[in-house]
């Protein structure tokens, strides 16, 4: 099990990244756009080259954020533009801490497979919390 943080930014996360790598140090894990996404995403043209997720460990814990796009919804407001990540031991754990953390609140994205290879789901718990909890395929 692990816990981190999830930013997300409006067209400024690449910025923002090479900011806190610059303090911290260390190689990103990953860095991908929405351009590197699986075909069939409809990704307007002007957004493709947005960062779709970029993960930078800071000792034990891994940073992780991506920019917005119009396609899934608003823009995000800094102050609630961030996303607690907990990974689960496995699939029937995640289902159970989403399953509790979603109760009372709202699910944004159901637990399913994602074409990133994870088993993820996202939602906001009753206090106004994001939460995405992921396990391994």
């Amino acid at each position: 099990m692990s816990l981190n943080t999830y930013l997300t930014f409006d067209d400024n996360c690449r910025q923002v990244f090479e900011f806190y790598r610059s303090i911290f140090g260390g190689e990103f894990l990953a860095l991908m756009t929405y351009r590197d996404g699986p075909e069939g995403m409809t990704i307007p043209e002007a957004e493709l080259d947005r960062i779709m997720h970029v993960s930078l460990p800071i000792g034990s814990n891994v940073l992780m954020g991506s920019d917005g796009c119009s396609a899934f919804g608003p823009p995000p407001v800094v102050g609630d533009n961030f996303a607690i990540s907990f990974r689960a031991d496995s699939r029937e754990h995640a289902d159970e801490i989403f399953a509790k953390l979603s109760d009372g609140g709202a699910v944004k994205w159901p637990m399913d497979d994602a074409f990133w290879g994870d088993y993820f789901g996202a939602c906001t718990d009753k206090f106004g919390i994001n939460w995405q909890v992921l396990a391994a395929s």
